[in-house]
């Protein structure tokens, strides 16, 4: 099971941690090539021979991650496609960067949200969007494939749930 302290292997070319797996022994030991830093606060680390993007948000149901989707999956796609390997990371690799592994899943492999989240969770269960990330997702499904297979529905345990 992954721990918020080890890399999750999402594609061949495409990992999801949280900062404290950032290590350079890592990084090394994968073959990682790039970095994306999806945090406000967390300082990206400097490891020569490796690049790094960074996305400024915060993990707030409020937060506009949706603005860097396209240019976040095109990028991996990129990377991918000259035979990288790019790390995505937020603070614990729960929401923001799993956010963003999805949606690359979505765009670049054509998976449903329903399809995309669940294979992600099934390499880092631990993974959980806020609800103004799903709610966010669920309007980019629709924008690349005219449908959703995901809707937000209210509870009284906890606040809003995705089903």
């Amino acid at each position: 099971m992954a721990s918020r302290s080890s890399l999750a292997k999402i594609t061949d070319h495409l990992y999801l941690c949280g900062a404290s797996a950032i290590t350079h022994e890592r990084l090394v030991r994968h073959g990682i090539t790039h970095i994306i830093n999806s945090t406000n606060d967390v300082p990206t680390i400097q490891v020569p021979g490796i690049q790094s993007l960074r996305i400024h948000v915060d993990d707030h149901p409020r937060a506009r991650l949706d603005v860097h989707f396209d240019r976040v999956a095109d990028e991996i796609s990129h990377i991918a496609s000259r035979g990288g390997k790019v790390v995505v990371h937020c603070a614990v690799g729960v929401s923001r960067s799993a956010t963003l592994c999805i949606v690359y899943l979505m765009k670049q492999h054509k998976m449903t949200l329903v399809v995309a989240h669940d294979y992600v969770r099934g390499r880092r269960p631990i993974i959980r969007p806020n609800t103004g990330f799903w709610k966010q997702l669920i309007d980019y499904e629709r924008k690349l494939f005219g449908r959703t297979t995901v809707k937000m529905i209210n509870s009284v345990a906890i606040d809003t749930r995705c089903i």
